[in-house]
């Protein structure tokens, strides 16, 4: 277990140096650009890390629930854990976020821990981190074209089209049956059961602020069209007169 405190420590450590040698090597940038560069470079890992343990190493999640952990399981929890620890604190630090993203990195994290300290349910939790940072680089590409004035284009409304898909079917259907299995398997302990039910409540409420993005920007493509259907109408009566 201490080896496991040093190891999380160490990830900690790597994070936060990272964020600071991009602080200092993209001075002109803000803290908020910097941060989300390493939110990019942690989501990314995390999903190639967490795939190649679903998919090839192994066990399968889905029928495998609340087994021994495994080395690399072991590992990109650590990875994660220690930028969870990080990102947490930049943002307590600067107040960006609300109680909805906080209550997801708390949890994230005495999820990770508990699974670490049980030494079980290695592959439930790294499901989870693929599931829940697979819309990450979307979300940190919408927030990039923002900054530098190419959200709306076709390629903004790109990256909302294939943000909410995949986290309606991530989140929502595939979450959705991961909890299912997780509660009917006799194998995970009551307290990893009640932490995939908070996650799944939360990822719904996730949900309603994506509902409402979505209709937010359907009215607004409605509108977009609406007034290029006007000025292509008065264009054609301008030829007419």
């Amino acid at each position: 277990m201490a080896l496991l405190v040093v190891c999380a420590l160490w990830s900690l450590f790597c994070w936060a140096s990272f964020y600071f040698v991009l602080c200092h090597v993209n001075g002109s940038r803000s803290c908020e650009w910097n941060c989300r560069l390493v939110t990019l470079v942690h989501g990314v890992l995390a999903i190639c890390v967490t795939a190649y343990i679903g998919y090839v190493d192994g066990p399968w999640p889905f029928t495998h629930p609340g087994t021994k952990n495994t080395p690399l399981q072991i590992s990109a929890m650590v990875l994660s854990l220690g930028y969870f620890f990080f990102d947490m604190a930049w943002c307590v630090h600067f107040r960006t976020e609300g109680p909805v993203m906080l209550a997801h990195h708390t949890m994230s994290i005495l999820g990770i821990l508990l699974t670490l300290w049980l030494g079980e349910s290695g592959i439930e939790s790294c499901a989870v981190l693929f599931g829940s940072e697979v819309t990450n680089p979307l979300l940190q590409a919408r927030w990039f074209l923002k900054q530098t004035g190419r959200y709306e284009t076709r390629l903004g409304d790109a990256v909302d089209v294939l943000f909410v898909l995949l986290f309606v079917v991530m989140r929502v259907f595939v979450g959705g049956t991961m909890l299912y299995c997780e509660l009917i398997s006799p194998r995970p302990r009551f307290f990893i059961k009640c932490g995939g039910v908070a996650m799944y409540v939360l990822s719904w409420v996730f949900m309603v602020d994506i509902v409402r993005f979505a209709r937010r920007k359907r009215e607004s493509w409605h509108k977009q069209r609406a007034c290029r259907e006007a000025v292509t109408a008065n264009g054609h009566d301008g030829k007419t007169d």
